[in-house]
């Protein structure tokens, strides 16, 4: 019965438990190809899409929309046309009667992000994956580790994948020193000799994208090559009000407008991603932090540094990607440099284009870094 193939309730994050059926994108008795988007599901911090494992057809939906199940719970079952039913219930029946979810004391099986001192400041990561080149994912913004909750283990299965907090997020220190670009170069040149990397391939979103590019130029050793995410650093436009409101937004209220602009999708802001974000927000020494780099990145209207004139100069293979709705940083940006570099932009997706789009996300860096 080794041509049956489970769909299983996926597990995004540490801290995932359950999930809740959204709805399914395929009916039984479809074909299925491998790769295609089945069925949607959330946790309580970002909803998403399940892919087949394998290309058949969908035998059985196990849960129905509103239904929620532990990580790793029956969703469905693909399998070829010629299964029969029989062997198919008995399958299911077989998987049912033996599966019991994780328990939660068990989590200590599984990566857990640790803490490390850089240059006399504490640092957060998050290691996956062993082997094969090295990758760093950096975020952007008010973001932190958790923007790639989607990729990071996608990303890891065939190499080491370091997720880190920059200075000023997270819970990494809150002294940002300078606040600028260079700064914060210098502090993850320092994080990949910390934790003994001699050299990765960079993975950047949106600020940390621009702190990608200025790794490349100020450490070059240290760079395998560049994959840039609704990239700040190639364009001097921004939208500045997303910028000055996140900085000022104190309350659910004020918060929960401008996170709806990250996304094409605005119903993929959860109450706990707001949650998350104005408890980030009232850490001692944020306020601080978030104003000292806006001030420096993003003064009077648009990004203080554009480097798309020396992605030619750099040496190294760069990847831009882009969500086609961007309300953040104009895709305008990825066109211009589509001549110098290779660059995916992806329809009816936002700034968090590596969220609202992970799988083609993942499967883009991975054949670009392969």
């Amino acid at each position: 019965m080794s041509n049956i193939q489970t769909i299983t309730m996926p597990k995004w994050g540490l801290s995932m438990q359950e999930g809740k059926v959204n709805g399914w994108l395929k009916q039984v008795g479809d074909a299925v190809e491998q790769g295609q988007e089945i069925v949607e599901v959330e946790s309580e911090k970002i909803a998403g899409a399940v892919e087949a494992a394998a290309t058949g057809v969908l035998r059985r939906q196990l849960a129905n929309e509103e239904d929620v199940l532990p990580v790793g719970g029956l969703l469905g079952v693909i399998a070829d046309a010629s299964v029969s039913d029989a062997d198919i219930d008995a399958f299911v029946a077989d998987f049912l009667s033996n599966f019991k979810p994780a328990d939660g004391e068990e989590e200590d099986q599984g990566p857990t992000t640790q803490k490390i001192e850089v240059n006399g400041h504490k640092l957060r990561y998050l290691k996956r994956g062993e082997g094969g080149e090295a990758m760093l994912l950096i975020h952007g913004f008010g973001g932190d580790l958790n923007n790639w909750l989607f990729n990071h283990e996608a990303l890891a299965t065939d190499r080491e994948v370091y997720a880190l907090d920059l200075p000023g997020h997270g819970e990494s220190t809150k002294d940002v020193g300078e606040g600028n670009l260079a700064a914060l170069a210098d502090t993850v040149a320092a994080f990949l000799d910390a934790v003994g990397v001699a050299s990765a391939h960079l993975v950047g979103h949106s600020m940390g994208g621009a702190v990608s590019l200025t790794v490349a130029l100020r450490h070059p050793a240290k760079v395998r090559s560049l994959s840039l995410i609704g990239s700040a650093g190639l364009g001097s436009e921004i939208n500045t009000g997303y910028i000055q409101g996140f900085v000022s937004a104190a309350n659910r209220n004020a918060l929960k407008p401008l996170l709806a602009d990250l996304f094409a999708d605005s119903s993929l802001v959860t109450r706990q991603l707001v949650d998350d974000l104005l408890k980030y927000k009232r850490l001692e020494g944020v306020g601080e932090a978030l104003a000292t780099l806006s001030d420096n990145l993003f003064a009077d209207g648009h990004q203080s540094s554009v480097m798309a004139d020396q992605l030619g100069e750099l040496g190294k293979p760069v990847l831009v990607i882009w969500g086609e709705e961007d309300r953040i940083i104009p895709v305008a940006h990825a066109h211009a440099v589509s001549g110098k570099v290779q660059v995916e932009v992806l329809g009816n997706r936002g700034h968090m284009v590596q969220m609202e789009a992970a799988n083609d996300v993942n499967r883009a860096i991975a054949r670009f870094v392969g």
